[in-house]
């Protein structure tokens, strides 16, 4: 099947959503060598071809997708270039791709730092919890992944102190819910112990598990864009750290990711126990 950028937009005006995404050349930020300046080149040359193509511009918003690999020179001709053309919004595209979380949140912060503060500026394929509050931390606006569903299929649920593997031994007799802090129709209704019988024997124990980590990124979706609204959001991510990391041992590209946006964490920071992951 041969997809191009003007058939790309005509199947999304049929379909009529309000945000529309640029058909963009995409590897995966591990490869290295010309592939990855010859893929940026090529999503500045579709971006054209897209905006040309798209017949109800008045009602859906077309975002370019910012790409170059992890190279910050092809990363700003990009952005540049997308800028030039004036566009609804902005998408950083090719991460979460296998690339180390201290070229990941670098990446989001050379492209948040060129990107109209006035535009949505959207991280594609992110993510983890962690990674949506740091770069939230860092400017961006907007976030899709299929992690909290896929990771609810393996058994796992997603929790403010990080995940509870639903699968183990230890759950099965376990009567507190998921969370003790969620209100959740799974938290209020079941618990550890019968999600552990039912994941292990059940599609209903995905689907139970699904329906909980949903709700706990859109709660975290909330509560974070609440403290931005009322001047709080250093606050909030130092909440949100202390409960992920209680021993302090924050990983180093966050305190360091954190650094750059201006947020102190010292508070729930260990000096002795930062990790690297």
């Amino acid at each position: 099947m041969l997809l191009t950028p003007e058939e790309s937009i005509q199947i999304q005006n049929r379909i009529g959503a309000d945000i529309i995404m640029a058909l963009d050349d995409v590897v995966k930020t591990t490869i290295t060598g010309p592939r990855i300046e010859e893929a940026m080149y090529r999503t500045l040359r579709w971006i054209d071809r897209c905006i040309a193509a798209h017949k109800r511009p008045h009602e859906q918003n077309l975002f370019g997708i910012v790409q170059g690999g992890l190279d910050p020179v092809l990363r700003d001709i990009c952005v540049r270039g997308l800028v030039d053309r004036n566009l609804p919004g902005y998408a950083i595209g090719g991460l979460a791709g296998g690339e180390s979380k201290d070229s990941f949140w670098r990446v989001v912060a050379q492209c948040t730092a060129a990107l109209p503060e006035d535009k949505p500026r959207y991280v594609m394929g992110v993510g983890y919890p962690l990674d949506i509050v740091v770069c939230s931390a860092l400017g961006a606006d907007m976030y899709d992944c299929v992690y909290p569903t896929r990771t609810a299929r393996f058994g796992t649920a997603l929790v403010p102190e990080g995940v509870l593997k639903l699968k183990h031994n230890a759950m099965a007799d376990d009567t507190r819910p998921i969370d003790p802090t969620c209100a959740c129709m799974v938290c209020r209704t079941y618990s550890r112990a019968y999600i552990h019988c039912l994941v292990t024997k059940d599609a209903m124990g995905s689907q139970l598990l699904s329906y909980h980590n949903l709700y706990y990124m859109m709660k975290l979706s909330r509560d974070l864009h609440m403290s931005i609204i009322e001047g709080r959001f250093p606050e909030f991510v130092c909440n949100f750290l202390r409960i992920m990391f209680p021993k302090g041992d924050v990983p180093e590209w966050v305190c360091n990711a954190m650094e750059v946006a201006g947020i102190d964490i010292s508070s729930c920071c260990s000096p002795f126990s930062s990790s690297q992951d």
